[in-house]
Order: structure tokens, then sequence, then C-alpha cells
């Protein structure tokens, strides 16, 4: 796969202007308002699955709208002491998958909590979390990218976003979880949500967005030749007089306009033969990010990113950020 956005020294440069709502932090404040009316009465229900030094929650909370939203949670089978946790949003597609496949944090011995997208998890890991919300019942692209785009009141990211604020809410409410160490990682879609988690939840302890989708939204649906900002474009040459209306809607789900409002440290990475989140898309986001962060860029790669390579320095950051 050939290079296909900007060369490296470009995206060094690649600070674009933020296109945000005059009432974005008011849209994001009634929505979390709105959630924290219902407890999030987060419940874990203990999950025998023939996994010996590892111990697994199913985890059920109350996300937007009090739908209950699934999850894992995984934890080293001997601990002593609440434990840092990563709070993990699946890609786009997938969902919290299997136990066994959500082993990685737990063996560097953290408290692990992977969050099903509503909706989401059938096309590449299993989900079990369906979408009741009634809101977005107007015409939509095939895929989630459009879905209730018309009205940002009805979007359906802005269900997911908040589930994922609650998501961390019902980590820290376990008792094996020390609530000050709670970091939100996750790759493309899961990326771009725990970049909007890092602007909405103030006191975190480190953000991990892996070549982050949701980024840069209007600049993705012109430059991606793959996957799902391909939704907004193939929308949009249908709705030919929409342009304004869906990327003013975008533009409060945009995560370089949440990561601009980051307070905590953020290990980001970048593939620059990305086609799916193309590099420049990410570091919009990065040079907004408005906390300590790094990147690790990966020249050769498409939308795998780092791949193991990346996990290995992510469990590195994370010692030195969370400690034991």
């Amino acid at each position: 796969m050939p290079l296909s956005d900007l060369s490296l020294a470009e995206l060094e440069r690649y600070r674009p202007e933020r296109e945000e709502p005059a009432d974005f932090d008011a849209f994001w404040s009634a929505a979390l308002a709105e959630a924290d009316r219902l407890d999030a009465d987060a419940v874990f229900t203990r999950e025998e699955c023939g996994l010996t030094e590892v111990t697994v929650y199913d985890v059920a909370f109350s996300g937007c709208g009090g739908q209950r939203v699934r999850g894992w949670l995984v934890l080293p089978a001997h601990r002593d002491g609440p434990l840092p946790c990563v709070v993990e949003f699946p890609g786009y597609g997938g969902g919290r998958g299997l136990p066994h496949e959500q082993l990685l944090y737990a063996a560097a011995g953290f408290a692990h909590l992977v969050m099903d997208v509503r909706g989401q998890g059938s096309v590449w890991r299993a989900g079990a979390t369906g979408d009741d919300s009634p809101a977005g019942g107007g015409p939509q692209h095939p895929g989630f990218m459009t879905r209730g785009i018309a009205d940002p009141a009805d979007y359906y990211y802005r269900r997911v976003f908040v589930d994922a604020v609650r998501a961390v809410a019902a980590a820290r409410s376990h008792p094996a979880v020390d609530p000050g160490r709670v970091a939100v990682a996750g790759e493309s879609q899961g990326g771009g949500l725990s970049l909007a988690v890092a602007g909405l939840v103030p006191d975190l302890a480190a953000v991990l967005p892996d070549v982050p989708f949701l980024c840069d939204l209007r600049r993705g649906a012109e430059v991606a030749s793959t996957g799902p900002y391909r939704e907004i474009a193939g929308y949009l040459a249908v709705h030919r007089g929409h342009v304004d209306a869906v990327f003013r809607t975008l533009s409060y789900f945009d995560a370089v306009n949440h990561a601009a409002r980051a307070t905590a440290p953020a290990l980001f990475s970048a593939a620059l033969m990305d086609t799916t989140c193309p590099p420049s898309t990410i570091f919009a986001a990065y040079h907004h990010y408005a906390a300590e962060k790094r990147m690790e860029v990966y020249p050769y790669n498409d939308h795998e990113g780092g791949g193991a390579f990346q996990a290995a320095i992510r469990l590195r950051y994370l010692r030195a950020v969370l400690g034991d």
C-alpha cells in the first residue's frame, strides 16, 4: 500500500482549524447530566470460562437512556489491593468478544474492562448489546456513521459517547479497581472513543488512542479510500444539499474537539499507509490534544498500525504512568 496522505514532515505541521459549535460544551454537559439522572447500576456477574489465571465478570451497566450496556471485567486471579484499570473500547463493528480474547492487560497486572459498542459486535468480534434507542430513524447510509445524522441530539455517536463515559464510572465502582488510576484505550473507533472520553472525563490517568477513527471528520470523509469515513461521503453523494448540516452535526463528535479539552497524558499511534484512518486526521487530533502526549509512527503500515509492537509499547507506557 503506497503513501496516500501527507508526508511525515507535513504531518508534523498539520494543525487544521477546529470547527466547533458555540454550544459544544453545553451540548455535552446536558447529555451527561441526562445520563447521570440514572444510577449506572453496574452489575458484575462471575463468568466461569475455564481460565485459571484471571477472574472474569460479565458486566452490565446503564448507559445512555438507561439501556443496559454489556462488557467484560478481567482481573488477575492473584492480586493485592485495588488495581490500575484499562477501560477499552472496540474498533468499528466489533464487540467485547469472548473472555479468552481479553487477556493482555490482566496478564500485565491491570484490571481490564472492555465495553460493547451498542448495535455493533457482528463484523469481526462478537458483542452482546443492541441499540434500542428510538432516536435516529431518518435515512442513513449502511453502517453507523450516518444514523441520525440530521440532528446531533439524535446522532448515533451521542449514545455511544455517553455509554463510554458510563463505562469508566462502572469500572471505578468495582472494589478491585483503583478509581484514581483509570486509563482509556482502543484502536480505530476505540481510539476515537478514548479521545472523546478524554475530553469528557476530567480525571483520567492516561489515554491510549491507536490509529484513532472519528478525528478531523471532514477530512476523513474527503480523503479516506476505505472504511467507515466512506459512509459519510456516500450519504452526501445522495443528499447533496445536506453538506453543511451533516458536518455541523459531526462537529459535536469530532475527536479533535474533544482532544482540545483533554487533561490526561496520552500515547498516540499512526500508520502512514493507513487508508481507513488517514494519518493527517490522527495528527490533527494529536496536535490539538491539550495535555502531555507522544506519538508512535509506523511508516509502512496500513490500518493494522503497530499491532503487537504497539501493544508492547502500551504496556511499558501504562507501567510508567499507572504503576503496579
